[in-house]
């Protein structure tokens, strides 16, 4: 697997960015999406919502938030 780009990882920097609790949220730009944490995370731009949710869901996931949410199972609408 590919290691992010540095604008898609938390700002070392920041150390209370660490701390920080993890809300993720898409934003669209154009026909892009891209997922971004409270945290300082950014994903990358995805022309599918889908996938960008996708890296909301593993951002979540692979730092251990407590309230990460299962994904929604395929095919199922769901909102942003």
């Amino acid at each position: 697997m590919r290691e992010l780009a540095p604008e898609h990882q938390p700002d070392p920097a920041h150390p209370s960015a660490a701390a920080a609790p993890h809300g993720t949220s898409l934003t669209e730009r154009g026909s892009f999406c891209s997922a971004s944490c409270a945290c300082g995370w950014r994903g990358p731009a995805r022309r599918a919502r889908d996938r960008a949710r996708e890296d909301s869901h593993a951002h979540l996931r692979d730092h251990g938030a407590d309230d990460a949410a299962a994904p929604p199972p395929d095919g199922a609408a769901g909102a942003l």
